[in-house]
């Protein structure tokens, strides 16, 4: 046996056989560590595979466990075609064989009937869903057949990329692309259960949704127009704003970097409500604004606010964060020794930043428009908040899953129309950057100092920068002073009894008594959202770099699929989940690792364009420098690409955290007595009308995701390029022509 080539295959299959033999193949509804001694062997639904072929007559499980033996004995082969063909064949038939069990055996509704007797015989049997046995045989079945297709020759006889390729895109078939699907089939089925393609082309071919009113009659137009206007408004406003707030902070020796630094991220670890009620409080009806307005000129106080401006003012205001974290990432990375090129042929500094400095910001501002505008058609919550008449699909799909009407096949087909215009501003993005080079990063030295920016476009990014942090400013005193009055809008008198109610603590007998309301909560939200931040940032990565270096048979679909969740409203996602893992074989609801699944998957698509926009600056030199001197691709990731990396890495652990945290929409309806989230607390207050609580709990996350923010930074540090720092190269002494530079 060749051992060190087969390592991979040996190993898994002896964990997934140890699985078999060691763990509950079926979920346990208190946990793995509830299990208590003799139930391994001897429980009817708490024993391991083995026992439940052995003892309770569960014959159908034996294909897992002779899949996998078949698959170790392969690892005696040399590795070759021949091997290849063994572990895909083998891989193939045990991975199909379960799953074609668990969808049949035991299901109340939706099973496949005429499966069941294949594996359970004539008499009616009955199963959970899976547990940790089967998850981890499934696991080391699907890295098999992705170790067979490398033995064949896919994916250039890696075994790792071909893992990591299969693997992912498994976790995107399971956790994106089948409750979606299942869920926007409802478009197609009429009320009596029967599929009608015609039914499906009348509810989305809808005057109410692509009506031209406001063109034609000053009536108002349809939704689908009204989000598609908001959307591409909000991607191309969060991006220049993104994009000038990114070059003042990297390109410039201003004093607003400070306060940039510190105010820039701030709304994106605001509870998206929050942001909203301080814009109320300020152009609302009783607002400060409309107060002034009429003080001082007597005008009466309208509802101006409420409306697409007021919506695209919220998205503005929320998703300007997310375009300045990806830009920057991309700025830093641009090779000062190109711009240095330029000005030594004596190219000004506007025409350098031009030609050279601008086109290569060209993937961070795609990237960074592409994610504001699938933010801004699957955002729910301003538009809710401060739409007022003014309609969009992600409100229509609330109303007509929640609302009296209460009808799924209109809410599925609305989903798809978003759906669809998230493919088509991807595929454009596909267009525009098409195929060409924005490498800057290589394996070369590069001592270069940064150009600042021209006089008259620092100018103007100060003009609009400095008024966007006031504002930023003012929105958040606003909001959080309600948490510190009796009543807002009756007493403001100063009270700490909102904090004292939520988060109240008394020591007796020497312990802490967290007698506080709202803890239970935070300590739930935290301890889910620190769970899915890495998995989130992991897996985005890893399928950027597989985006990015590699190419191979259906990667437009498997891009796609990564960014899908983003196009699906919060509160559609979380419908999708409940259908399609609230019966057996995947039954995850009730649990938290429900609610861990879609965190993670909502918001991948942050890290999978944060990602790709730095893998497109980083040479593949570097990658073939360390596997030409014999090191694996994995210690190549670790080593060589991930220190690149940590402006990628950073934004999608601070995003996916604090997203993790303040999500409401999506998880709205996974939530049970045991999993309460903080933003599901703090609407219950609000729906009791307890605004002072709420605000005060609003004014702890804010505090508890800053210093979260703060110490991911501290974590994750900056990437060292090798550059000096423009201070140091003005004392520094003159280097002799030829001495070497600093390398990466």
């Amino acid at each position: 046996m060749d051992f060190r080539n087969n390592k991979a295959i040996v190993v898994w299959a002896l964990l997934g056989l140890a699985a078999f033999v060691l763990l509950p193949w079926y979920q346990l509804p208190e946990g793995l560590l509830a299990l208590r001694p003799g139930e391994l062997a001897g429980g009817h639904d708490t024993s391991s595979a083995l026992a439940q072929v052995l003892l309770h007559r569960r014959g159908w499980l034996v294909w897992g466990a002779a899949a996998l033996v078949v698959g170790l004995a392969a690892a005696a082969l040399a590795p070759g075609r021949m091997q290849g063909q063994v572990l895909l064949a083998s891989g193939v038939l045990g991975l199909v064989a379960l799953l074609a069990q668990g969808f049949a055996i035991g299901l109340q509704s939706g099973g496949i009937a005429w499966l069941a007797p294949w594996f359970a015989g004539a008499e009616p049997a009955t199963q959970p869903g899976f547990g940790w046995g089967a998850t981890l045989v499934l696991a080391a079945l699907l890295l098999q057949i992705a170790f067979g297709l490398a033995r064949l020759g896919a994916f250039r006889g890696d075994l790792f990329v071909s893992g990591a390729v299969v693997a992912s895109g498994s976790l995107l078939l399971l956790f994106v692309a089948f409750p979606v699907m299942r869920a926007l089939a409802g478009a197609f089925v009429e009320e009596g259960g029967q599929w009608s393609f015609t039914a499906g082309w009348s509810r989305i071919a809808n005057e109410r949704i692509w009506g031209l009113g406001c063109v034609t009659t000053g009536a108002a137009c349809g939704v689908a127009w009204n989000t598609l206007f908001l959307a591409v408004l909000t991607g191309a406003s969060t991006t220049v704003l993104g994009t000038l707030l990114a070059l003042i902070e990297d390109r410039s020796d201003s004093r607003v970097r400070r306060v940039l630094r510190l105010l820039a991220p701030l709304p994106i670890i605001t509870p998206p409500f929050v942001v909203g009620l301080g814009l109320i409080l300020l152009f609302g009806r009783a607002g400060l604004v409309n107060q002034f307005l009429e003080w001082a000129f007597g005008i009466t106080p309208g509802r101006w606010f409420y409306g697409w401006f007021g919506v695209w003012l919220a998205q503005l205001f929320a998703f300007t964060p997310i375009a300045f974290l990806i830009v920057r990432g991309v700025v830093q990375g641009i090779s000062p020794s190109l711009e240095e090129a330029s000005q030594t042929l004596r190219a000004s500094p506007w025409r350098t930043f031009r030609h050279v400095t601008f086109p290569l910001m060209l993937p961070g501002l795609a990237n960074a428009f592409l994610v504001g505008f699938i933010e801004s058609i699957a955002d729910f919550g301003n538009p809710i908040v401060a739409g007022g008449q003014f309609s969009v699909l992600s409100t229509e799909i609330f109303f007509a899953i929640v609302g009296a009407q209460f009808d799924q096949g209109r809410a599925a087909a609305l989903a798809w129309i978003l759906t669809l215009f998230a493919l088509g501003v991807f595929a454009l993005q596909r267009g525009v950057l098409g195929k060409r080079n924005f490498t800057t990063v290589s394996g070369k030295g590069d001592a270069g100092i940064s150009m600042r920016l021209p006089d008259g476009l620092r100018r103007v990014a100060l003009a609009v920068a400095i008024p966007w942090l006031a504002f930023t400013l003012v929105v958040y005193l606003f909001a959080f002073s309600g948490g510190f009055v009796q009543t807002w809008g009756r007493n403001y008198s100063p009270t700490l009894a909102h904090f004292q109610n939520a988060f109240g603590i008394a020591v007796e007998g020497g312990s802490l008594i967290w007698q506080g309301i709202a803890w239970d909560s935070l300590f739930t939200t935290v301890k889910l959202a620190a769970a899915a931040a890495p998995l989130t940032a992991g897996l985005g990565l890893l399928i950027a770099w597989l985006l990015a270096r590699l190419q191979f048979r259906g990667q437009g679909a498997f891009e796609f699929s990564a960014l899908m969740a983003f196009a699906i409203p919060g509160t559609v996602l979380g419908v999708s989940y409940i259908l399609a893992f609230n019966v057996p074989p995947f039954e995850l609801t009730g649990s938290g690792l429900i609610i861990v699944m879609c965190f993670m998957f909502r918001n991948l698509p942050v890290g999978v364009r944060a990602g790709s926009a730095a893998f497109r600056q980083l040479d593949k030199s570097l990658d073939e420098a360390s596997l030409m001197l014999r090191a694996s691709t994995a210690r190549t990731l670790w080593n060589v690409v991930l220190p690149l990396l940590k402006p990628a890495v950073a934004a999608s652990l601070i995003y996916s955290f604090v997203r993790a945290m303040t999500t409401v929409s999506a998880v709205i309806f996974l939530v049970t007595a045991q999993t309460e989230l903080a933003t599901t607390f703090i609407i219950g207050r609000v729906g009791q009308g307890d605004y002072g609580v709420a605000l005060a709990y609003s004014t702890a996350l804010i505090v508890l995701m800053a210093l979260a923010t703060a110490a991911i930074q501290w974590i994750v540090g900056d990437r060292k390029l090798g550059r000096r720092e423009a201070a140091a190269a003005e004392t520094a002494p003159a280097q002799p022509a030829l001495a070497p530079q600093r390398a990466l």
